[in-house]
């Protein structure tokens, strides 16, 4: 019976155990002090989306410790209601093995904040039975009076463990890699790091017939440098119907793009007045990328921002 996930690589290669999950020597030199204790503090997991945040905690629900435990994704289910009723309701009732009970609470940091400040008497009162594990993309988010209830650890992987992980999955799926697609395999993955979610599913994307066909960012380079020499033109009117009537160079990636952009500014000879100023723009455009609806209209809006300050 085939896999129903064959055809989605990140499912498909979605770590199930320790061993299969990237992560630094010193992260799993402490993971591995938990299998032996059989016990965890709170953990507060910090890092990038795509990194194994996620993984990990189910990792450690169902194969380190066994338990019984309580998912909740946090940013749906955000409010102090949640806290009061399901988290409070599954802390304060003791397993019926009499091990410990863990409560994840997914992407925490999108938690409300009377709903976090709810959280710490909870994680508390009920600290002899129930541990708490809880994800998060941006650390600042959290409360500093959950922070400091809980053991952060952030979870970045090595960048030559990504490369290395990327490589034996195209090598579990027979996918021939020439030597240039090497090189430009490891640029991409260097490019895009350290969203290994991300990295697997564009990787899926470029294998057509078991080959590995990734375009050169050469021609990113060129186009971004068309795109500047028209914004420092003024032309910046005419630079929106440009952009999309060549969307195929760039493979419609926006964020992509302003990344390439943002190298592009940083090595160009104008004043270092206006260089700042242009590549903090960029970099506040590339931070909405995560939120915004529409890429190409956060793009565009960064472009017109920029032809004011060149």
């Amino acid at each position: 019976m085939s896999n129903p996930f064959d055809n989605i690589w990140t499912e498909k290669f979605r770590p199930y155990n320790l061993d299969e999950l990237v992560l630094s020597t010193d992260n799993r030199t402490i993971i591995n002090k938990f299998t032996q204790d059989r016990d965890i503090p709170n953990l507060l997991l910090i890092g990038s989306p795509g990194i194994g945040k996620s993984s990990l905690s189910k990792i450690i629900v169902r194969s380190i410790l066994e338990c019984q435990y309580l998912y909740i994704n946090a940013s749906d289910e955000n409010g102090i209601d949640t806290i009061r009723s399901k988290v409070t309701q599954f802390a304060q009732i003791r397993s019926i093995d009499g091990n410990i009970k863990v409560i994840i609470l997914d992407e925490a940091d999108g938690q409300s904040q009377d709903g976090q400040r709810a959280l710490r008497n909870t994680m508390e009162e009920y600290a002899e039975i129930t541990r708490f594990i809880l994800t998060a993309n941006y650390r600042h988010r959290i409360i500093p009076a959950l922070q400091s209830r809980c053991q952060s650890l952030d979870l970045t992987p090595p960048l030559d463990q990504c490369i290395e992980r990327i490589k034996t999955i195209l090598d579990v799926e027979g996918i021939d890699i020439t030597s240039k697609q090497n090189d430009l395999l490891n640029n991409f993955i260097r490019t895009n790091y350290p969203d290994l979610r991300l990295i697997i599913n564009e990787v899926q994307k470029f294998c057509v017939d078991k080959v590995l066909t990734i375009k050169d960012t050469k021609n990113n380079k060129q186009f971004v440098s068309q795109i500047f020499t028209l914004i420092q033109k003024g032309a910046v009117l005419k630079l929106r119907k440009y952009i999309i009537e060549n969307e195929e160079k760039f493979n419609s990636d926006y964020p992509m793009l302003l990344k390439v952009l943002f190298d592009y500014v940083d090595n160009t000879n104008i004043s270092d007045a206006k260089k700042k100023m242009c590549l903090v723009i960029i970099a506040e455009a590339l931070y909405r990328s995560a939120f915004v609806v529409d890429q190409e209209i956060n793009c565009y809006s960064c472009l017109i921002q920029l032809s004011e300050s060149v």
